[in-house]
């Protein structure tokens, strides 16, 4: 599996996403991420990811661990991603050659326009809880064939 990062920053009852404007992924709704270099931890992954797509610099110990998902295509290990919270940063998201931003209501996030999984466990990670979670989609993603999660806690 490929670890990957993902980063959902929070301003009161909003949700900061990005449409992702190419490769992987393009053309949904999501949080800032991405593959975790050799030499980094995931939480430093989180932030520089963050920094590169949105240009919103947050501190990675400020960073709040709240899930790994690991991401089936068809049975096919493909990600296991760490995720994040930060209700801290500097800065203001701007757009990028690589994702456009957009604040939500957290009540009202676009999940027709997310990954199909999106809508089962973000709400879970909005609310409060930390967890691990497992996702099979069918091959090309559009599907989501088995979801299962356990609570956990992250140091």
């Amino acid at each position: 599996m490929k670890l990957s990062t993902l980063c959902f920053c929070i301003r009161g009852d909003e949700a900061l996403l990005a449409m992702k404007k190419r490769g992987f992924g393009a053309g949904k709704w999501n949080g800032y991420g991405g593959k975790v270099a050799e030499e980094e931890t995931p939480r430093v992954a989180a932030a520089r990811e963050l920094q590169e797509e949105s240009g919103l610099v947050v501190d990675a110990a400020a960073l709040e661990q709240v899930a790994i998902v690991r991401f089936y295509f068809d049975k096919n290990p493909v990600f296991e991603c760490h995720i994040f919270l930060t209700r801290t940063w500097h800065g203001e998201p701007q757009e990028t050659e690589e994702m456009r931003p957009q604040w939500f209501p957290i009540a009202q996030l676009p999940f027709a326009e997310m990954w199909a999984a999106d809508a089962q466990w973000v709400p879970l990670i909005l609310a409060g809880k930390k967890l691990e979670a497992e996702v099979n989609f069918n091959a090309d993603g559009s599907e989501v064939k088995n979801f299962s999660y356990k609570e956990r806690h992250y140091a």
